[in-house]
């Protein structure tokens, strides 16, 4: 992310992003709160101290963007993600954690959340990805999906059962696009490895979310890992 102040990638005169907090300490969710409020373009629309009020106020108040902890008392944030997904909501869950490569955030990311952030981010990185993800981009980078997947994925059980249904509606290049997502190339790494221009990429990119019902990269990396389609390297 950059230096800079961020701002959402909204146009001009957009509605403000609406973000709703969830966490358990009160001190974390008022400093959130205090920087959020104090960019244009985005508001705190609510706060939640548990899982289970995150996904009640998530479907009363419908924000644009959730940021979530993991650990909260009751109703964890990984049962509110899977409870917030299930209900339909376009909500974009962005976990908060102390960690990057977690158990809990790897969950959280199978779960269905577009990315994390570490609870000590900078002011003006904070802006700037809620203005991402309130874009319909993930958040962060595949290199650390697929570390934090690499990880963990050897201790589930075997990978899903059945392939989805969108699975062999992919031609063969959206399918070795999606194998070299998995590998956590960027579009322009993978132009290169293809002979692509980046524009190419980046609709073979969208044609394989939009076949297989998936919002973002990050739920592209973590269904190859399910399905084989890439393997997690030796230690």
């Amino acid at each position: 992310m950059s230096d800079q102040p961020g701002r959402p990638s909204r146009p001009e005169g957009a509605p403000p992003v609406r973000v709703l907090l969830a966490d358990d300490q009160a001190l974390v969710r008022t400093g959130f709160r205090m920087i959020i409020d104090s960019r244009p373009g985005l508001e705190v629309v609510g706060e939640a101290g548990d899982g289970e009020e995150a996904a009640v106020l998530t479907a009363t108040l419908k924000p644009d963007v959730v940021l979530m902890d993991v650990r909260m008392p009751h109703v964890d944030g990984i049962e509110a993600i899977r409870r917030i997904v299930s209900s339909g909501s376009p909500a974009r869950i962005v976990v908060l954690t102390t960690y990057d490569v977690d158990e809990a955030v790897h969950a959280a990311l199978r779960a269905g959340a577009c990315g994390f952030l570490l609870k000590d981010v900078r002011p003006a990185d904070l802006v700037e990805a809620i203005g991402v993800v309130a874009g319909g981009d993930a958040l962060l980078a595949p290199s650390v999906t697929r570390r934090l997947l690499e990880r963990f994925a050897p201790a589930l059980p075997a990978a899903r059962e059945g392939r989805p249904a969108g699975l062999d509606a992919l031609s063969p290049r959206e399918f070795e696009v999606l194998r070299l997502v998995a590998h956590a190339l960027s579009n322009a790494e993978i132009g290169a490895r293809l002979g692509l221009t980046e524009a190419t990429v980046k609709a073979h990119v969208s044609g394989v979310l939009r076949k297989l019902g998936l919002r973002d990269r990050v739920q592209a990396v973590v269904l190859a890992y399910d399905l084989r389609l890439v393997r997690p390297r030796p230690e």
